[in-house]
């Protein structure tokens, strides 16, 4: 049985982080630094802060970032080859502009040492704003209440707004407040202390490279008694920044103000003297702009704009605009879950994580860790287009087709790897910013050639549930062809002995990160074969519909109508390989003649296995880092039987290690599909809990973007039981047992309606737009304004879980005649720790 079924139903210390449906609140400071920062960070897709206190001190990692600003540096292999990744990218901390430090009778307020006689601290997902309200006593025994906000702007993406009021409740004090922008990125700490060095290494893959030389080169700055600007240009990769600071003072008493800018530094210090029940109000507007091209006097100029505008219209309505954006968001995106208000509030922090990773994006990517933290070096991953788009494609499809023309930007980085691989077509990165692959370690980075294919999946989903056939005609078929020729040309043709002809993909890696460079790997071939497909039924049908666009896409692309015909046989011809004896599609080719992990005897401080073992080793054996068989079935569920799907997951369960964030998600889902709905329910928690209970002991690494987008596809498609082939929905629901029920809102062509389940029936309403058609159980049900109800007999098949407690196979023979054996790798430290098989006779006693 897989470790991420014995998650708690609620793994949240809930002294610390209690359940409220709509706010995500911090009863008291302390705790896990790095978590609390990462789950109360702030952002808008373009954007983002960490949750560091206002204070600057004490915070685990400050972090401010831009999407898509990064560094570049050179790879340097020990043992080189062609083809290898050369070129590191690094998201940037772009300087700090959160800091707003307090003195009271020159004594510093910082959480770890004030006395705090009131506390709370929440981000409510109505109004996306960080808020904090506390009471602090004094060294002097005065009582102080001091209220803060910090908002990342959704209306104004380049905008972020700040306010810090000090009120004396008994007492009078001389107070000083310090609002600081700080290049941390080159300074060590608030001081100013420079760093130097080489680029540190990690042993951690998930984790950011860390530079320890100057990353920014200061740029001309223009002060003035008005704000702080300052400018920075990037070392290597020559991007332009620059950030600018206005503040608004608002007190009971006089106040004292000055203002100086330094290279790494800008500071704008208020001071006044504060009798009993008085106060001072600071308010703080930040603007940043960045750029790969336009220099940084042009970026001052941009953010003089933003900042004027927003002395004009106050902060006020930003507030307005932001909560008004957010009832939109919530209107097109809920889900309720009734009667689980842990649940609940977890589901829509998930949901509100999506909102800011991709709100704003704007066609840039949505990094894996969203501008949370600096986990994955800010990179983009095929993640965004199987997880995250399906959920914007269905809720906000003008953000996914933002996130998709993101795609069709890197075409022609894409269409040079190809090349250097020597492969037709486009080969996109499995991680990247600039659209260069950056991953060094080519097995488990460049071999995952089934990246082309979950970029077209996606690109092709959203067309069918959009209707957006003029963003198909203009863009999405570019993508859609160069990908197809990527895999005709990567496979080839092998024929039988019967004289079939039968198409093989070699020497590639799944989403499965521990079987690396197979021969047929499942998900790749099935993916493969879709994006063949329709890519020859997109140029198809540009032909029909604008002959003169079909020719042009014709020459632009050297396009042969031969071609076609070519993708529709490849796909036909794709090979998918079964074992008749187990009634289970193989993993890859060679996946049975390996020995079985026993993962039931693997300690749990061995997990990651990717932190403990060689690669060699784990390849070695029959052990997956996350669902890769199980995913194909989910996204090319009509290509499969029920009962295939039952072989399938019952056999690749107990081996999935759940070592990746993205795998509980998915399991859930085919767990309940097929019946196995208690093992559907724990996955889904342990999903739905990634962050909020750090259940992989690195969201202080930043927010796990993809999965917060499969808990969505989790209960709308595993609970909810909702499919999509070719623009038609239909439902299967699995509620499950317990629960009162699941609503959620979903968009199809431009109309919206409203799915509600119960455990005895799932009803639809239309909310705006046209009435559609979907299918429940097979039954055509029209959607319109005055509602469309079916009654369920039940919630699907119940399956017994103690199938998924052991292995599948463990001791039978193989068709060569061979035992299937299961064991551990031995501890280097104590050979003799962990149960190997070192006597055969003891295998065939076994078997």
């Amino acid at each position: 049985m897989s470790r991420l079924r014995s998650v708690p139903a609620d793994p949240v210390d809930r002294t610390h982080l209690p359940v409220d449906p709509w706010r995500l609140v911090e009863s008291r400071p302390g705790g896990d630094q790095a978590l609390k920062e990462t789950l109360f960070a702030t952002a808008n897709g373009y954007l983002g802060m960490r949750g560091t206190p206002v204070e600057g001190r004490d915070a685990h990692a400050h972090g401010t970032f831009l999407n898509g600003f990064h560094e570049t540096w050179d790879i340097h292999h020990a043992e080189s080859a062609f083809g290898f990744a050369r070129t590191g990218q690094t998201m940037v901390s772009v300087p700090d502009s959160t800091v707003m430090k307090l003195y009271v009778d020159d004594e510093p307020l910082l959480l770890n040492t004030a006395d705090l006689l009131e506390y709370e601290r929440w981000i409510d997902f109505r109004e996306g704003v960080l808020r904090r309200d506390l009471v602090w006593r004094t060294p002097a025994g005065k009582r102080v209440r001091v209220r803060t906000s910090r908002m990342v702007s959704f209306t104004q993406r380049h905008l972020a707004l700040m306010t810090l009021e000090v009120e004396m409740l008994d007492g009078s004090a001389p107070i000083a407040i310090s609002s600081q922008i700080i290049n941390r990125e080159d300074t060590a700490d608030d001081f100013g202390q420079g760093v130097s060095g080489a680029l540190t290494d990690k042993d951690d893959p998930r984790q950011t490279t860390a530079f320890t030389h100057r990353v920014l080169e200061p740029q001309e700055d223009t002060h003035s008694e008005r704000r702080m600007l300052l400018g920075y240009r990037t070392v290597s990769s020559r991007m332009s920044l620059a950030v600018g600071a206005d503040h608004d003072i608002d007190a009971d008493v006089e106040v004292d103000r000055f203002l100086e800018t330094t290279p790494d530094r800008g500071r704008m210090v208020a001071r006044a003297h504060l009798g009993s029940g008085q106060r001072i109000t600071v308010r703080k507007a930040i603007s940043y702009h960045s750029s790969r091209t336009v220099p940084h006097r042009e970026l001052f100029d941009r953010c003089r704009r933003t900042l004027d505008r927003i002395r004009e219209e106050g902060f006020d309505a930003q507030f307005a605009d932001q909560r008004r954006y957010l009832e939109d968001f919530w209107l097109r995106s809920d889900v309720e879950l009734p009667g689980q208000p842990a649940e609940q509030q977890a589901t829509r922090w998930c949901l509100f994580q999506l909102a800011q990773a991709s709100a704003r994006s704007d066609q840039w990517g949505i990094p894996a860790k969203g501008l949370t933290g600096s986990g994955y070096e800010g990179h983009y991953f095929w993640d965004t287009e199987v997880y995250v788009v399906p959920f914007l494609t269905f809720t906000s499809p003008a953000w996914a087709r933002n996130a998709l023309r993101f795609r069709t930007h890197l075409l022609p980085k894409a269409r040079e790897r190809a090349r250097e691989l020597n492969q037709r077509g486009a080969l996109f990165p499995w991680r990247t910013i600039n659209g260069e692959e950056a991953s060094a370690y080519y097995a488990a980075g460049t071999a995952q050639y089934h990246i082309d294919a979950d970029i077209a999946f996606a690109f092709a989903q959203y067309v069918d549930v959009t209707g957006d056939t003029d963003f198909q005609h203009r863009d999405g078929v570019r993508v859609l062809v160069e990908t197809a020729r990527m895999f005709a040309d990567l496979g080839f043709w092998r024929v039988t002995a019967q004289g079939d002809a039968i198409f093989h993909i070699h020497g590639v890696t799944g989403p499965d990160e521990y079987t690396a460079v197979v021969n047929n790997n499942m998900f790749t071939n099935v993916m493969a074969r879709h994006t063949l497909r329709r890519a020859a039924r997109a140029v198809r049908e540009l032909r029909e519909a604008d002959t003169s666009a079909y020719e042009a896409l014709a020459v632009e692309l050297e396009l042969d109508e031969k071609e076609l015909d070519q993708w529709d046989a490849c796909a036909d011809g794709m090979y998918i390989a079964k074992d008749d004896a187990l009634g289970i599609h193989l993993q890859e080719d060679a996946f049975l003649e390996r020995e079985v992990w026993d993962l039931s005897s693997t300690p749990d401080e061995a997990f990651p296995l990717l932190l403990h073992y060689h690669p060699l080793v784990i390849y070695r054996f029959q052990v997956l880092k996350q669902a890769d068989v199980v995913l194909a079935l989910f996204l090319r569920g009509s290509e499969f039987t029920a009962e295939e799907k039952r072989a399938d997951f019952e056999y690749y369960d107990p081996i999935t290690t759940g070592d990746s964030s993205l795998s509980a998600v998915v399991q859930s889902i085919i767990a309940a599909e097929v019946g196995h709905q208690k093992a559907a329910l724990d996955y889904f928690r342990a999903g739905l809990f990634v962050d909020l209970g750090n259940l992989h002991h690195n969201t202080g690494d930043g927010v796990h973007i993809a999965s917060a987008g499969g808990v969505w596809n989790a209960l709308v498609h595993g609970f909810g039981g909702m499919r999509q082939e070719d623009g038609a929905l239909a439902f299967d629901p699995r509620l499950p047992e317990g629960w009162e029920g699941l609503d959620f809102p979903l968009t199809l062509r431009g109309s919206r309606f409203r799915v509600r389940l119960r455990p005895e029936e799932i009803s639809f309403t239309l909310e705006t737009g046209e009435e559609v058609e979907v299918r429940v159980r097979g039954e055509s049900v029209r959607v319109t304004a005055d509602g469309a109800t079916v009654p369920l007999a039940d919630q699907g098949p119940v399956l017994d879980d103690a199938v998924l407690a052991t292995p599948v196979g463990v001791g039978d023979r193989r068709a060569d005649g061979t035992i299937v054996t299961s064991a551990v790798p031995a501890d280097p430290e104590d050979p003799w720790e962990y149960p190997v098989h070192t006597d055969p006779d003891d295998i065939i006693e076994e078997a």
